[in-house]
């Protein structure tokens, strides 16, 4: 104790010139390092707040000097535009490597770029009273947040800021006036066009280019403190724990999300995929309640109305029909009641409701759609995006676009010199995994040679998937990079479509194969079709190739979602521990907060892009193969809401705070899911028609059937068509002889005894029509449904159209206003003559009735 006290004393003698929070604050750092490390998101005078972090680390290489050149010029212009730096040593931080430069905006700063960005802040609370209360708000008050959450802010008429008319704001503290999303993307927006120098004749500017050339290694907004500690007064509020406690948990699973709070802290573009998250997830419930329904139903009718599957179960029935081998020579005969299970279970998903949900599903898809525009026109009013302009920082020359733009061209318009390039155009198509079709004998009773390769052959499917993603990502790149897109907004829009193509034939070309195509061109016993004329195409079931389908969509969708999430939890969590093991090297140093953030995993630009393409990829699961599996709605509302938590829990937690940007829509996504709704119309009805065994049996009821008590009896019989074994071709007959005469194959064929032996029958052609009849029936009342209630559904909401009027009524009158009173003060003080005032009050005031009418 005397030693420290002699020690404080020599530091008093030595700052007596220091002013007071100084000496307090180096005191702090001495003897309270934890506390610091954990709440301090200040300068070293604990008043100015820290609102953007640059680091870098000093390079021994040839280039040191002019890095070093690069970052003081850019400091220097930082300060010449406003901006307060503060340098943190290396000798400061944990590593003993790794330079801080430390920003803050200071009041000057924020009002100009306000002004410049186009940012609204209110000017007035609003009269018009709020939209929440509905006649369920009492049932629904257990899935609420508290007001002060999901409502942080009261609501307020805005206008774009103006330096010039301060006082019109409600600005009661300079500091806590400009959200921290606001801060960020201001201070941002400058680093983003502040110069560093002249290189080749070419000025260079923005923090992009010196991150792309390791003058810094990187450059993030601060967090505003501790995720599971809320701060203490006089700090500002942590919205970061705010967030952490009320949507990060796991435990709220139930509860709505704070969207408010969620823009205001993140910005718009992350806060409106949370939006749409949600939303999809809310719309989600209805379809899984309804694919719910049909699944119990297709479950409780197995034993009374599965007529197909008594019939290939019973011993007299399937048990005495010999089907034709699946492959040549080395499978064998096999009896249809081996089939049982496969066929009960097919009667899960092909009963009479199959046709309902169809439907069902082509009319939710598009009230999804209807009303997701509903309540974007709803947020654009909330949030003031209702005169939104494309955010600057997407049109903004992308750095590698002029280091990779070698020969240019004038353009006729401008007169300027612009970037062109030969581009790429690679199509790339995805191997179709082929399943092998040897016969497998039985493991279990109910393991069966069908089920077996169907299970093992999508398992093994998905492992492809897997890997070919991972080459599809880089090859996207690869395409985009050759493009040369010139601005951030061409670049996003390039590679979502590249992407999305790739992805597409990824998740779907195995669904597509087995819906479409595999059983549909097999050929018949001793005339079978062959691909290059050594694979064998390959059949269907007898009880349909509905069930694989249905076991090639369960494995892929929840494969991919059980390994979406996990990757997404486990590996920041991984990358951040592996992060703080290495830095943390010397325990007397002080962990800082912007060390702490700075060892967090970057939430890169493409982060965003990558959660709403596993969202797209979930919905064409959802809609593009429905029919064959009412079980996807529930799979992805469960996946969903665990998805909801685990990127709100790594955003909050594992990640470095991204920088705040502006969106009103979710864009060229908004475009995607339009075109997959048309197209699961399609395809829905091609999977009843022609994968699905509904229409074979309806055709069977009302054209081909003769007994009255059981109209269905002998319906396997009647389609299964009879080949003579002596017809077989020397290569495709088994190795192992039988005792058998005929065998019977899946088709509708003349028998051997007749004149035109194997050829298509009069009932082929019957089912064909009714089934070409059934998808144009299907596909019209599905098309007319969906145009009428698109028809129906305004795209903006009424009340919020009337919403929008009057706050423009309301703030050209307090605009007016505010310019009157100004104008009332500027004539008395310039003891100007009555006259001119009340020619002037004229003028105003016939500017205001004039904007009052048009409003």
């Amino acid at each position: 104790l005397e030693f420290w006290a002699g020690f404080a004393n020599i530091l008093l003698i030595a700052s007596q010139s220091a002013k007071r929070y100084n000496l307090f604050l180096r005191r702090r750092l001495l003897f309270k390092k934890d506390e610091q490390s954990k709440d301090s998101i200040f300068f070293r005078d604990g008043i100015r707040k820290i609102d953007f972090v640059l680091s870098y680390v000093d390079d021994i290489k040839k280039e040191a000097e002019l890095k070093a050149e690069r970052r003081r010029q850019f400091e220097q212009n930082l300060r010449k535009t406003g901006l307060e730096l503060e340098i943190e040593d290396k000798m400061n931080s944990e590593d003993g490597r790794t330079y801080f430069v430390k920003i803050h905006a200071p009041w000057e700063v924020l009002v100009t770029y306000a002004e410049v960005l186009g940012i609204k802040m209110p000017v007035k609370e609003s009269d018009i009273p709020s939209a929440d209360r509905t006649p369920f708000s009492c049932m629904l008050e257990p899935l609420k947040l508290p007001r002060g959450v999901k409502h942080p802010t009261p609501d307020y008429f805005t206008v774009q800021f103006s330096r010039h008319r301060q006082e019109l704001f409600l600005i009661k503290d300079e500091s806590s006036f400009f959200p921290s999303s606001s801060r960020n993307r201001i201070v941002y927006y400058i680093l983003s066009r502040c110069p560093f120098g002249m290189e080749d004749g070419k000025k260079r500017f923005g923090i992009e280019r010196l991150l792309n050339s390791n003058t810094y290694s990187s450059a993030f907004p601060l967090h505003d403190g501790q995720y599971w500690k809320a701060s203490e007064p006089p700090n500002p509020v942590n919205q970061r724990n705010i967030l952490y406690q009320n949507w990060a948990r796991f435990s709220y699973f139930y509860k709505e999300q704070p969207f408010n709070l969620i823009r205001d802290y993140y910005g718009e573009k992350i806060g409106i995929y949370f939006v749409f998250l949600g939303f999809y997830t809310e719309m989600l419930f209805f379809a899984a309640v309804v694919g719910l329904a049909c699944f119990i139903y297709g479950l409780l009718t197995i034993p009374k109305t599965s007529s197909s599957s008594i019939q290939i179960c019973d011993p007299e029935i399937g048990g005495q029909i010999i089907m034709c081998p699946l492959c040549d020579e080395l499978c064998d005969y096999w009896r249809l009641n081996s089939t049982c299970l496969a066929s009960k279970i097919s009667h899960l998903f092909d009963n009479e409701s199959t046709v309902f949900f169809a439907i069902f599903m082509g009319i939710w898809v598009t009230l999804f759609l209807e009303f997701w525009k509903r309540r974007q026109a709803r947020l654009e009013y909330e949030w003031d995006l209702v005169d939104f302009e494309e955010e600057q920082q997407q049109l903004q020359l992308r750095p590698e676009f002029e280091a990779m733009c070698t020969k240019r061209k004038l353009n006729a318009v401008t007169q300027r010199r612009v970037c062109f390039n030969c581009v790429c155009i690679a199509q790339i198509q995805r191997p179709d995994f082929m399943e092998s079709e040897a016969s497998l004998k039985h493991v279990k009773s109910f393991l069966t040679p069908q089920i077996t390769t169907s299970l093992s052959g999508s398992c093994l499917n998905f492992i492809v998937i897997l890997i070919l993603n991972f080459f599809y990502e880089k090859i996207s790149a690869w395409i985009t990079k050759m493009e040369i897109p010139r601005t951030h907004q061409e670049y996003e829009s390039s590679l979502t479509l590249k992407m999305f193509l790739f992805q597409f034939v990824n998740y779907y070309s195995s669904c597509f194969y087995v819906a479409f195509f595999k059983g549909k061109f097999v050929g018949y016993p001793g005339k079978y079709t062959y691909l290059f004329g050594v694979w064998r195409s390959e059949e269907c079931d007898p009880a349909g190739c509905l069930v694989e389908l249905t076991t090639q969509l369960t494995i892929i969708m929840t494969g991919k979602q059980i390994f979406g999430n996990i990757k997404e939890a486990i590996y920041p969590l991984v990358l951040n521990w592996w992060r703080r093991r290495k830095a943390r090297t010397n325990s007397e140093k002080l962990y800082s907060r912007w060390e702490q953030d700075h060892d967090l995993e970057t939430f890169g630009s493409l982060e965003l892009f990558y959660e709403y393409l596993e969202t797209v990829i979930q919905f064409g699961f959802v809609t593009l193969f429905v029919a064959s599996f009412p079980l996807a709605p529930l799979l992805a509302l469960l996946n969903n809401i665990i998805e909801i938590r685990v990127d709100a829990w790594k955003l909050t937690t594992q990640y470095r705070r991204p920088v705040a940007a502006k969106a009103h829509s979710i864009g060229v996504w908004q475009d995607i899911l339009y075109g997959m709704a048309v197209l699961s119309v399609a395809t829905n009805a091609v999977i009843v028609a022609f994968t699905s065994d509904m229409v074979p049996r309806l055709v069977y009821y009302y054209a081909y059937s003769v007994n009255e008590t059981w109209p269905m009896k002998g319906y396997i019989n009647n389609s299964l068509s009879v080949f003579l074994i002596a017809d077989f071709p020397n290569h495709t007959v088994p190795s192992e002889k039988r005792d058998y005469n005929t065998c019977r194959y899946r088709d509708y064929r003349n028998p051997p005894d007749s004149e035109d032996k194997y050829a298509h029958n009069i009932q082929y052609w019957h089912v064909l029509a009714a089934k070409m009849t059934f998808i144009i029936i299907m596909e019209h009342v599905v098309f007319l449904i969906k145009f009428f209630l698109a028809w129906m559904i305004p795209d903006v909401p009424k009340d919020v159209l009337e919403r929008v009027k009057r706050e423009k009524l309301m703030t050209i009158k307090i605009l007016h206003d505010f310019e009157l009173n100004k104008l009332k003060e500027n004539l008395k003080l310039n003891s100007a003559s009555s006259a001119d005032f009340t020619k002037h009050l004229a003028i105003q005031e016939n500017k205001a009735n004039l904007a009052e009418s048009t409003t």
